[in-house]
This record gives C-alpha cells, sequence and structure tokens, in this order.
C-alpha cells in the first residue's frame, strides 16, 4: 500500500504552508496512508468512535477555543481521546497556540504537532492534493492520452502501430495532448482515473523519421495539457482479413485499469484508412453514449421493430 512520511509530507509542502513543527519530532517517520483529513469534531468529547486511526488530523479555530473554555478534566478527556487514534500527526491552523495538555501528549507518544497560519479550508486543500498525488494508485501505461472534445482518449497499440502519427493528425485537427509513449495514470477515486506525462518527455513526441519534437514549442501552449481525466480506451490493431470486426457497435466492451472498467474501441487500420477522423467520431459517441443515446443499439431496436411489422402485416 502506498504511504507518505510525516518528514516526507514536510520535505513536500512544508514552505509553502509554513509548516511549523512544535512537538512529537521523534514520530516524523510516521506514515499516513489515505488521503483524507480529518476534523476530530465530537472526538473532543470522548466521542471516539469519530475517529479513525492513523490519520492525519487538523484542528481550527473552532476546536482550540473549545478546548480553551473546558475544564481540565474535560480538556484531558479531549486529549486522550485524540491520542487513542494515534493519529499519524496533528496540524493546528490560524498559528493557534496548542494546549499545553496536547503539546505534552504529542511529545510523550511521539505524534507530530504541527502549526500553519492557514486557516483550515486552504491546510486540507492542499494537504489532500499533495496526499492524492503520491498515495493514489498508479500505473504507467505505453500509449497516447488525447483530449478530444473533452473526452480523454487513451490510445493503446503495439510499437509502430501509429500512435504518435494518430495524435499528431489530432494536434493539426485543434485537440490536444496530454501524454506521449508513457502515460502515468492515476485513479483518485470511483470511476475517475487522470493521466499525464511522464518526467522529461513530458509534452514530447517520437514521430520516426522526424525524431524528437516539441509539441508545446511547436503548436503552442494551448495545445497541451498537464493531466486529463480517462474516459474512453481506443486499440490501434492491424488489419486482419481472418480477423472478424464488430460492424454494428451494440455490444460496449470493457478495459480494466487500476481496478476501473473503461469503454475500450479495437480499431483496425490499414492504408486509406483515417485514423484521426475514427478517433474524433469515437469521441463524439462517447459523449452521445454519457448523455443516454446509444446510436447502435436505437438503430437495432428500429430494424427489429421494422422486421416485426413485416413479420405480422404478412401473416394477416
Amino acid at each position: 500500500m502506498p504511504r507518505i512520511l510525516i518528514q516526507e509530507l514536510i520535505d513536500g509542502v512544508g514552505d509553502s504552508l509554513k509548516l511549523s513543527l512544535r512537538a512529537g519530532n521523534g514520530g516524523l517517520e510516521r506514515a499516513i496512508r489515505v488521503p483524507r483529513i480529518q476534523k476530530p469534531g465530537l472526538a473532543l468529547t470522548g466521542y471516539e468512535e469519530q475517529l479513525d486511526v492513523d490519520r492525519l488530523l487538523t484542528l481550527g479555530g473552532t476546536e482550540i477555543d473549545f478546548l480553551r473554555a473546558a475544564t481540565d478534566a474535560q480538556r484531558m478527556l479531549a486529549v486522550e481521546t485524540v491520542m487513542s487514534a494515534s493519529p499519524a500527526c496533528i496540524i493546528i491552523t490560524r498559528d493557534l497556540e496548542p494546549p499545553t495538555e496536547l503539546t505534552e501528549a504529542c511529545g510523550r507518544d511521539h505524534v507530530p504537532l504541527l502549526t500553519t497560519p492557514l486557516v483550515s479550508a486552504e491546510l486540507i486543500a492542499h494537504v489532500t492534493q499533495f496526499l492524492q498525488d503520491h498515495l493514489s494508485p498508479k500505473k504507467s501505461v505505453h500509449g497516447v492520452l488525447l483530449e478530444v472534445l473533452g473526452v480523454g482518449v487513451l490510445l493503446l497499440g503495439k510499437s509502430g502501430i501509429g500512435k504518435s502519427e494518430a495524435a499528431l493528425d489530432m494536434l493539426v485537427r485543434g485537440y490536444r495532448l496530454v501524454a506521449d509513449d508513457i502515460v502515468d495514470v492515476r485513479r483518485l477515486g470511483p470511476n475517475l482515473l487522470s493521466g499525464q506525462g511522464a518526467g522529461i518527455i513530458k509534452h514530447h513526441m517520437e514521430i520516426r523519421g522526424l525524431g524528437i519534437i516539441n509539441i508545446k514549442d511547436l503548436f503552442g501552449i494551448g495545445s497541451v495539457l498537464e493531466q486529463h481525466q480517462i474516459h474512453l480506451v481506443i486499440e490501434l490493431r492491424e488489419w486482419s482479413d481472418e480477423d472478424i470486426y464488430d460492424r454494428l457497435g451494440v455490444d460496449d466492451e470493457d478495459y480494466s485499469l487500476l481496478g476501473e472498467e473503461l469503454p475500450i474501441l479495437r480499431i483496425p487500420i490499414r492504408p486509406g484508412r483515417n485514423i484521426a477522423t475514427i478517433i474524433e467520431v469515437a469521441a463524439r459517441n462517447q459523449i452521445l453514449k454519457s448523455l443516454g443515446v446509444h446510436s447502435a443499439r436505437e438503430f437495432q431496436e428500429r430494424l427489429s421493430d421494422q422486421l416485426a411489422a413485416k413479420a405480422t402485416g404478412a401473416s394477416s
């Protein structure tokens, strides 16, 4: 399971979030495994079922005001309840002064206690994004990712089949490149896969006979995207007279990636077939399907109705 250490969190966003370590420096090797931040809420009253273990906790103005107004016994109960969940670390927002009991408990249990001048909403947004980037399930895929009419199209196929050339044709038509050759795919949530370029080859493309080209420099900043959600997979295959190809498109096929199922089209290629046009039409058709319009099935239903009507007329 992916994880990130508290020390890595501090190294990654400590400067931008102005994090200050107040206690628990012996716990910087604690790990965060879930990209969700928790606020203690009712746990401050002793309701420990409110908390999940090993989470990053944040306390804001409301929580600190509650602890300041509480009696010594109430404050100690709140701190004991919070610490019983063995939090990965605790971050207090608005640079508020942590209660002495909390500081001592974090030092004793080696739980890093940090403060930041940010308000809770800003802290949660920034840290959640950072954790998602580092904790989301990932996989590198050999292919090309394009944005076509808002649809993220992942082109697959064996090396040399013409994925990059087809993508170049799409760029000439005004669509945008996300990644060529290596696509780093992340699962950000249910039914949500995002792809982006890998390292130094980002926004570059290899065209055999032409070499490495910089898409951003050639076509402008509007021709590339840093990342995009993947909605449709298209596999390019060499044409074979022995293969049987789908002529109607009634039955949808899925492609499994990081535990998610994506619709996939398997497109045979041969000289004379305009692959860029097929990709564009496939993206348009995917938009219709997302709106509940399935052209192939509607055609089949109309055909069935006509055949049924003729059969009824012939028998009467």
